[in-house]
């Protein structure tokens, strides 16, 4: 799995407050579970899961997905979570 740079993603969703709050929901959805039992103590998702992810979305595991790639998802989540409710 190619590794993601943490600054650009960070800055990306950083800029635009109003997808701040589905950024929460969606690492919150995609932790491990019991994640506080295990180190490093984070609700950081499965290696597994993530590489599973990229690779359906990209055709392969080791593409890393873009900040703009990170923002139109985070988007359409806040989109369809709004429609649904």
């Amino acid at each position: 799995m190619a590794a993601v740079p943490l600054t650009p993603v960070v800055l990306a969703v950083a800029k635009r407050p109003r997808i701040w709050g589905e950024a929460l929901r969606a690492s919150a959805a995609m932790a491990r579970r019991n994640w506080w039992r295990t180190p490093p103590f984070l609700p950081v998702p499965d290696r597994e899961y993530v590489s599973w992810r990229i690779a359906t979305a990209y055709g392969s595991a080791d593409t890393a997905p873009s900040p703009d790639d990170l923002v139109a998802y985070l988007e359409w989540r806040r989109r369809q979570r709004r429609s649904s409710g």
